[in-house]
C-alpha cells in the first residue's frame, strides 16, 4: 500500500510541477490583481463620471409585470422585473471591458506590434547582408576561375 502511495504523491508531484499547471496558477494570481486595479478604475474615476451625468445606484429601478408593486421582501405584491440591476450590471461590465481594452489590451498590442517590426526589420538586414557576403563570395569565385583560366593558357 505505501508503494500506492507513492505513485500517488509522485504523479501529483508530477502534475504540480508541469509547465501549464504552473503558468494557469501565475495566470490567476495576477487576474486576481489585475481584477482589483479594474475595479479601483471602475469605481473611483468612471462610476463617479457616469454619476455626476445620471445616478450611481442603478438597482432601485424596477417596473411591475402584473398589477401593483407594493412592499419589499416577503410582503412584496405584484411581480417586480429589476431592470436597474440588469442594467447597472451591463454598464459595469461594458465600461470593465473598455477599461480594459484601452488601457491594457491596446498598448501591449502597439508594443507588441512595434517590437515584432523591429525583429523583422533586423531579420531583413541580416538576409541583405548575408545575400550581400554570398555575392562578394561569388566574385571572389569567378576572379579565382578566371585566374585559373588565364594562367593555363599562358603556360
Amino acid at each position: 500500500m505505501s508503494e500506492k502511495k507513492a505513485s500517488v504523491l509522485q504523479g501529483f508531484k508530477a502534475f504540480l510541477m508541469r509547465g501549464n499547471v504552473v503558468d494557469l496558477a501565475v495566470a490567476v494570481v495576477i487576474g486576481a490583481a489585475f481584477t482589483n486595479i479594474v475595479n479601483s478604475v471602475v469605481k473611483g474615476i468612471i462610476n463617479p463620471l457616469i454619476g455626476a451625468v445620471g445616478t450611481k445606484n442603478l438597482d432601485s429601478y424596477s417596473s411591475c409585470l402584473k398589477g401593483r408593486c407594493t412592499g419589499t421582501g416577503d410582503s412584496a405584491t405584484g411581480v417586480r422585473i429589476l431592470w436597474g440591476s440588469v442594467l447597472g450590471a451591463t454598464l459595469t461590465f461594458v465600461i470593465t471591458a473598455a477599461v480594459v481594452y484601452f488601457l491594457m489590451v491596446l498598448p501591449m498590442s502597439k508594443y507588441l506590434a512595434k517590437a515584432e517590426a523591429r525583429r523583422k526589420a533586423k531579420e531583413g538586414t541580416q538576409e541583405i547582408i548575408e545575400v550581400t557576403e554570398l555575392e562578394v563570395l561569388k566574385e571572389i569565385r569567378d576572379a579565382l576561375v578566371a585566374q585559373r583560366g588565364s594562367g593555363h593558357s599562358e603556360r
